[in-house]
């Protein structure tokens, strides 16, 4: 019985002895968290929210023509060169038509014979045919169909063409156009003639601006499942480096960009129902500053007066005397579905945290 007692004392013993060494490193380790609280600063900075879609897509000239020869032949004459400018119904080139002008010829001789001799009925239906024979004519010249831009040329004098061969390309760059899609949690923002700005990765520096110019009032369900809106938006008079069919991202915007003044909510105590903050002056001393707040997200505040970007504020988090400050944020969250291609963005803000007076 003794030599038992003699082994339970040394390990009471070891065991109060263990406890003590807890509770001294736990004290310890509370008391470096709290002078570290007690030390960390926070830097009052400046941050913009932008209410935007976000989308991407090609852009694509106001009008394009494809030049094809109607029948088969020999290119007789070229009379304009790329990047010359043309008029509608200029005639790009020809192709040799002796055969058709000999028929159209000999048919007109004959309707000469007619009129002297035949039934006005004949004549009638002569005339139907003089017209078709003076369209083959026609046939042989390619001509603009609007006032544009000489992209592409392919042929010279002597080549031999087939009908239906491609041989050239003419653009109107007056605008161009792109169809975006807009998924359906965005729509209901969606106005007529909202500015869009682009971005072209072949010109990443250039930056330039556009306009919703329609979207239709029916949507479209996707490949993929997703309800979507074709929007088209629209450049006027794009700078020449941007190309027919260049990629691009851009922004729609909802409402103009707002700078917001904002600082963690640990930097603002309270007193007798008044915010405050302790600012560090540049010698290193503290000033105490009135502040007037309001909720930016779950864990910043938005500073209305009392502070400017850059001051820097000690944490108020750790101390009772300051009070801590404890509002409840702005219920709502910031749109940002990025389904599909379109998305609303909202600058810096914290994930999930949407800016004074809730969802924009």
């Amino acid at each position: 019985m003794k030599t038992k007692s003699k082994i339970i004392k040394p390990i009471i013993i070891f065991g109060i002895i263990l406890v003590l060494i807890f509770a001294i490193a736990f004290i310890i380790r509370n008391s470096k968290k709290s002078e570290n609280l007690d030390n960390q600063t926070f830097t009052v900075r400046k941050e913009t929210f932008e209410n935007v879609i976000e989308i991407s897509g090609n852009i694509s000239a106001a009008e394009s023509q494809t030049l094809q020869a109607v029948g088969e032949g020999v290119v007789q004459k070229v009379f304009v060169k790329e990047g010359d400018f043309v008029k509608k119904g200029q005639v790009i080139l020809e192709l040799d038509a002796e055969e058709q002008k000999y028929n159209l010829a000999k048919h007109e001789y004959s309707m000469e014979q007619t009129r002297i001799n035949g039934a006005q009925r004949e004549l009638e239906l002569m005339e139907h045919q003089r017209q078709v024979l003076q369209t083959k004519v026609t046939d042989r010249m390619v001509t603009a169909y609007f006032d544009g831009i000489i992209v592409q040329l392919s042929v010279s004098e002597g080549d031999v063409v087939e009908a239906k061969d491609e041989v050239g390309i003419i653009i109107n760059r007056d605008y161009m156009t792109a169809d975006v899609e807009i998924v359906e949690n965005d729509v209901h923002k969606l106005k007529k003639g909202q500015s869009v700005k682009f971005t072209f990765p072949a010109y990443e520096d250039l930056e330039v601006t556009g306009y919703v110019e329609s979207f239709p009032a029916v949507g479209r369900i996707t490949s993929r499942g997703a309800t979507v809106v074709d929007a088209v938006v629209k450049i006027d008079n794009p700078p020449k480096e941007i190309l027919p069919n260049f990629s691009f991202t851009g922004e729609i915007e909802i409402t103009p960009p707002k700078n917001y003044l904002i600082v963690e909510r640990s930097a603002i105590g309270q007193k007798m129902g008044k915010s405050f903050a302790e600012k560090i002056l540049k010698d290193g001393s503290v000033q105490t500053v009135d502040v007037n707040i309001e909720p930016y997200g779950f864990d910043f505040v938005n500073i209305i007066s009392g502070l400017q970007e850059g001051d820097v504020l000690k944490n108020q988090g750790g101390g009772l005397k300051s009070g801590r400050l404890r509002g409840s944020s702005s219920k709502g969250s910031a749109s940002g579905s990025k389904q599909g291609s379109g998305n609303n963005r909202s600058g810096g803000m914290p994930a999930g945290s949407p800016p004074p007076g809730g969802r924009p």
